[in-house]
């Protein structure tokens, strides 16, 4: 018995390709995002659109899933703060393996809980969320930028660089803080 559910835009029916190796099913669909989909600054907005062009062939071992997506990626710059968006394409293969059996063909529970073992088949169901996640995340940047040569935001009071170019302060070297002091005393007198 399956716990996923059938109508949840990653989860897609292998029950037309059914056992038999060799066959083949192409999937091309739209889903939204799912939430927290990014890290850092680079984030894929919940409920935006994820382009999946699959390709789903059923071996000796479960289903291949192959293919390519495409999302649109929101980002602020890690120089200058201001917001970035571009479109990631990324590619897909993953193996869904069949749940182990007994030598009648009973389901028999995995002994233990194997964290790099592939993604198992639910019935007639896979779960294609975590693999998306695992293609797309990896690819943002930690640190994105909206251009290359971005001057970034001044240190001491956060104007943006590329604005002024010019943009500078005048720094008095703390070691002469008290002879400045004395200057300004005598002008006063």
């Amino acid at each position: 018995m399956s716990t996923l559910d059938p109508r949840a835009p990653f989860v897609v029916s292998i029950r037309d390709l059914g056992r038999r190796a060799g066959a083949m099913q192409r999937l091309h669909r739209t889903v939204p995002a799912p939430v927290d989909l990014g890290s850092g600054l680079a984030k894929v907005p919940e409920g935006t659109d994820i382009d999946l062009d699959l390709r789903l062939e059923s071996v000796v071992e479960g289903v291949l899933v192959s293919g390519s997506l495409r999302v649109t990626v929101r980002a602020e710059c890690a120089r200058c703060l201001e917001p970035v968006e571009w479109d990631e394409d990324a590619d897909i293969q993953e193996l869904f393996v069949y749940p182990p059996q007994d030598a009648r063909g009973h389901r028999v529970e995995a002994l233990e809980d194997d964290e790099d073992a592939p993604p198992a088949i639910e019935g007639d169901l896979i779960d294609l969320e975590p693999t998306v996640r695992d293609a797309v995340v990896p690819r943002l940047p930690l640190a994105p930028t909206c251009r290359e040569d971005c001057a970034g935001l001044c240190s001491e009071c956060g104007a943006r660089l590329d604005d002024d170019p010019g943009h500078g302060h005048e720094k008095t070297d703390p070691r002469w803080g008290a002879l400045s002091a004395l200057r300004d005393t005598e002008r006063d007198d």
